[in-house]
């Protein structure tokens, strides 16, 4: 079965940058597509931002122009660049297929301050 692995995340000040990791053990070619998601205490997971087998690209409107998702054949690997940091940003983000067949990992938590 597919996993991934979320890496990057951490303690920052609002404004702050991070570049989270996700590796897989699949193929980023999948039909299916990558996204990040994110998940904050007493809300439901939501998706932040996904890359298609193709390269298409699509954003949430509340990360957009903020965050820049990209990926990297050769590791394996999908990162999400998240710029301009709010507290509202502050979740457990967790990467999958766009279609969330495989298990979730266990995420990687990012928290900004004010």
């Amino acid at each position: 079965q597919v996993q991934f692995v979320e890496s990057g995340g951490g303690l920052v000040q609002a404004g702050g940058s991070l570049r989270l990791s996700c590796t897989t053990s699949g193929s980023l070619f999948s039909p299916n597509g990558i996204g990040w998601y994110r998940q904050a205490p007493g809300k439901q997971r939501e998706l932040v931002a996904g890359i298609r087998s193709g390269g298409s690209t699509y954003y949430a409107d509340s990360v957009k122009g903020r965050f820049t998702i990209s990926r990297e054949i050769a590791k394996r690997t999908v990162y999400l660049q998240v710029d301009s940091l709010k507290p509202e940003d502050t979740a457990v983000y967790y990467c999958n297929d766009l279609r969330f067949t495989s298990p979730w990992g266990q995420g990687t938590q990012v928290t900004v301050s004010s």
